[in-house]
């Protein structure tokens, strides 16, 4: 059954990038690559819910990756990346003795995303919003090492390394005539993928993993005449 959510994610991306093409095309292409760098927060998604997460305190970890952006229309762009993404959540587990202990789980990703770059301002700042779904793969898991006694779903392995979702940003850049652009951006990265089995026998329908991030990017242009 199609998920009333993915039909209007759907529709929303279609509006966007037909609004994209309706605009007017540049004299020549302005055509960027670089590299970004930043901060995130990332916490899951659990249904049947785990009370022991704490969304508050999710470690911050580091993430990066390279950027390609070809813009042929006036306002508009597209962009495409390979970031590397540590997701993953915080739980504090009660004890028997009555003491907690925290467990953390790192899943490390590869990440594509292909997005719709809007941007507004002048030639020289510029205010932006990217949107557009992402593809990502799961190629390393990191957890905490409990005892034995402490047996739970949460804690195995994943069924799912392959991960597809959504990704937002805002954001402003500052473009130098010589030396490159200077950017800065917010983005909430949402994962319809789910990393456990969520049929109907499983124990979990929902696993989807909410990532944070902020990132400082610097690009140069490639010039064609």
């Amino acid at each position: 059954m199609i998920q009333p959510r993915r039909i209007i994610l759907t529709l929303l991306l279609c509006t966007i990038t037909i609004m994209g093409i309706a605009q007017p095309r540049l004299r020549r292409p302005e055509i960027y690559v670089g590299a970004h760098a930043g901060v995130m927060a990332s916490t899951m998604m659990f249904s049947p819910n785990i009370a022991k997460i704490d969304i508050m305190q999710s470690p911050l970890r580091a993430n990066g990756g390279l950027v390609f952006r070809y813009a042929g229309h006036k306002v508009c762009a597209i962009q495409t990346e390979i970031n590397y993404m540590p997701r993953g959540w915080h739980e504090t587990i009660p004890l028997a003795d009555g003491s907690s202990m925290d467990y953390y789980r790192q899943l490390d990703y590869i990440e594509i995303p292909l997005l719709m770059h809007l941007y507004f301002g002048k030639e020289c700042f510029r205010a932006f919003l990217n949107l557009g779904p992402q593809i990502g793969y799961c190629f390393r898991d990191i957890s905490t090492e409990l005892p034995n006694t402490i047996v739970s779903p949460q804690y195995q392995p994943i069924d799912k390394p392959f991960d597809w979702g959504l990704a937002g940003g805002l954001g402003c850049y500052y473009r130098t005539r010589n030396i490159g652009i200077f950017q800065l951006e917010a983005r909430f990265n949402f994962s319809m993928g789910t990393i456990y089995n969520n049929r109907k026998v499983d124990y979990f329908s929902q696993s989807n993993a909410m990532n944070l991030s902020l990132n400082l990017a610097y690009m140069w242009e490639i010039k064609i005449k």
